[in-house]
């Protein structure tokens, strides 16, 4: 397929902060971008050339956004597959809407595991009916649209599964054993459509109240888990026929196995380091993966860290910004909200360091100095 050259306009369906650090890879390559989502001065609409304000359920919108430009991708995988389908036939999409149909969807993206054998963890479609048995403690997920936490319930027992199945408005669920784990990781990587795979190695991630809190990078791992997690990474981009930057996210069990818990199809929070920490970014890999240009180089300038800053801080007022740039090895990123709600992705801080433990340490004193009176 002809490469999409800089100059050309890109198309970024979602407008969050995603699709701001993607349009802002798209900027200093040259190249245009158009953005569509339902809310205007949206973080990704203040770096576009045109933010097209609609709902992705409106398909002649879709397809009149789809037409102004060269190529489509998106920064999150909750876009409607009619929606997606609309726009692939107007212009080139990726990834695809076959991808986004198996991964905005836990029983699809979980019996796709399953089937394909990659490692999972045991699981039960609930659809229009409990099961008259399971095994607790358990997790109870909404099928779709469950993010940072949203839509999950830990229970322990039938009655508790009930419960939870009625406060979730007894949608389809997947009820998932309980995991113990040691440790949160994930693989960000990127195939280009001539089938080209890069990875930029394993991550760890370590959450708060089920929103990822702070990413290390390199993990250290013994290199029998290192290499199993890039082959099952490569193995499921293999088999969705992924194009752009994807994460898988893993649980490590105490015993060294690995598990699968999630796929994001589109670049990842934990990837946001490698913005500063690595010779080609997350997002300018999705760029140049989505474009048929050449996927960049992934060698890390030195091990780094991140984390995240929640509108949590903003509850005494406005964070003191000075006293975080004071650290001369942080990096601020924000993402233009304006409602810094709990909970809320407001922006990022990274930092490099001798090791991943070392840059943890200077990213978390430097969003702590944030608290500081101004």
């Amino acid at each position: 397929m002809k490469p999409v050259l800089p100059g050309a306009a890109i198309g970024i369906l979602g407008s969050g902060q995603l699709g701001r650090m993607l349009a802002i890879s798209a900027r200093q390559l040259g190249y245009r971008v158009h953005v569509y989502s339902p809310d205007a001065n949206s973080p990704a609409g203040q770096i576009a050339d045109r933010e097209m304000v609609g709902e992705y359920e409106d398909l002649d919108q879709i397809a009149t956004f789809a037409k102004s430009v060269d190529a489509i991708t998106l920064e999150f995988e909750n876009i409607p597959f009619a929606a997606a389908s609309a726009a692939e036939k107007l212009a080139p999409l990726h990834p695809g809407p076959e991808v986004l149909h198996t991964t905005q969807h836990r029983l699809r993206e979980k019996t796709f595991l399953r089937n394909n054998d990659f490692p999972v963890t045991h699981f039960i479609a609930i659809e229009d009916h409990l099961p008259t048995e399971a095994h607790f403690p358990a997790i109870l997920k909404t099928a779709g649209f469950g993010y940072d936490g949203k839509g999950q319930i830990k229970v322990n027992s039938m009655a508790e599964l009930e419960a939870a199945w009625d406060k979730l408005a007894k949608q389809a669920c997947v009820l998932e054993a309980f995991v113990p784990f040691e440790r949160e990781l994930s693989v960000v990587a990127a195939r280009g459509q001539d089938g080209a795979f890069v990875h930029y190695g394993v991550f760890v991630n370590s959450h708060a109240n089920h929103i990822l809190d702070v990413t290390t990078a390199p993990a250290l791992l013994p290199a029998k888990t290192f290499q199993e997690a890039i082959a099952i990474t490569e193995g499921i981009f293999e088999a969705l026929r992924v194009v752009g930057t994807t994460c898988v996210e893993f649980f490590l069990r105490h015993d060294g196995s690995l598990l699968v818990n999630e796929i994001a199809p589109r670049p990842h929070n934990s990837g946001h380091l490698t913005i500063d920490a690595a010779r080609t970014s997350q997002f300018e890999q999705q760029l140049r993966a989505v474009c048929g240009l050449p996927l960049g180089d992934t060698h890390f300038h030195a091990p780094a860290a991140m984390a995240n800053l929640l509108g949590d801080l903003w509850s005494e007022g406005t964070p003191n910004w000075s006293a975080l740039l004071k650290f001369p090895e942080a990096r601020l990123h924000l993402y233009g909200k304006d409602d810094p709600r709990p909970g809320r992705k407001m922006g990022h801080v990274t930092a490099l360091g001798k090791s991943g433990v070392h840059a943890a340490e200077i990213v978390k004193a430097a969003r702590h100095a944030l608290l500081t009176s101004v």
